[in-house]
């Protein structure tokens, strides 16, 4: 259902599951809500990014994009679409980004402590290779700056366990079957979430503190990575620090 497509703000935020599309600022096209970030006048005239879109007062919606956010303060799309004179930092874009990444480490914190996180080289191998386990495996993560020579062995052991093509560079975030490799984390973002050091490689379990790690994970892929796909649906899978490759398995930002 759209939802306010003709006008660049919303009326506050969402209290029911009827909004699912909103008009992006910059680009003028109507989005589902997922692809976008909104943004809102905080009570100090300055402009702060909505990533749970649910602080007071009318939101403005931006593709979920580096670029897009960049463009948005480029252009001054924020003082016109709020119709006031609005503080915007000139490094939004970038301190957008570290919000996303913060979503992302917390996700992965409660996660950890609801058990759904295994940390370490040989607990994740061991894990990779138990057959039958209640444990079933949500994703694989590695550092972003991990050495490619343990990421290799573990990337190896999950294209066993599930039969996917451990080699291969694109995966389409539509393909759920399949379990996602996750690098969007450097080691020391690691540490922080798992409140422990030197961590490099760990297996996401599946449960509820999971999904919101994936769903968190896929918006920052997105915001990484939707200006040179030229999309906001696909994440690709490579060698460059904070690529993913990503499965639609998680919910909304919560």
């Amino acid at each position: 259902m759209l939802a306010q497509a003709d006008s660049d703000l919303d009326l506050g935020p969402r209290t029911t599951k009827s909004a699912t599309e909103r008009m992006c600022a910059v680009s003028r096209e109507v989005r589902p809500i997922d692809q976008l970030i909104r943004f809102v006048v905080a009570p100090t005239g300055e402009v702060v990014a909505d990533l749970k879109r649910k602080l007071p007062g009318r939101g403005l919606w931006v593709t979920a994009s580096r670029q897009a956010v960049a463009e948005a303060v480029r252009r001054h799309h924020f003082s016109r679409g709020f119709k006031r004179d609005v503080r915007v930092s000139p490094d939004l874009a970038t301190e957008t980004e570290a919000l996303l990444v913060r979503g992302v480490i917390d996700a992965l914190a409660v996660a950890a402590k609801a058990g759904q996180v295994v940390a370490g080289f040989s607990k994740v191998e061991a894990v990779l290779k138990e057959r039958g386990s209640r444990n079933t495996v949500a994703a694989l993560i590695h550092a972003a700056d991990g050495a490619s020579d343990g990421i290799r062995k573990l990337d190896a052991l999950l294209g066993q366990r599930s039969g996917q093509d451990p080699a291969q560079e694109t995966l389409s975030l539509g393909e759920s079957a399949r379990i996602p490799v996750i690098t969007i984390l450097t080691s020391l973002e690691l540490d922080l979430a798992l409140t422990r050091s030197n961590v490099i490689h760990a297996a996401l379990l599946a449960g509820p503190a999971s999904k919101t790690f994936l769903s968190r994970s896929q918006t920052l892929v997105r915001y990484r990575m939707a200006d040179a796909d030229k999309t906001a649906g696909t994440g690709a899978r490579n060698s460059k620090p904070h690529s993913t490759s990503l499965s639609r398995d998680g919910d909304d930002l919560q």
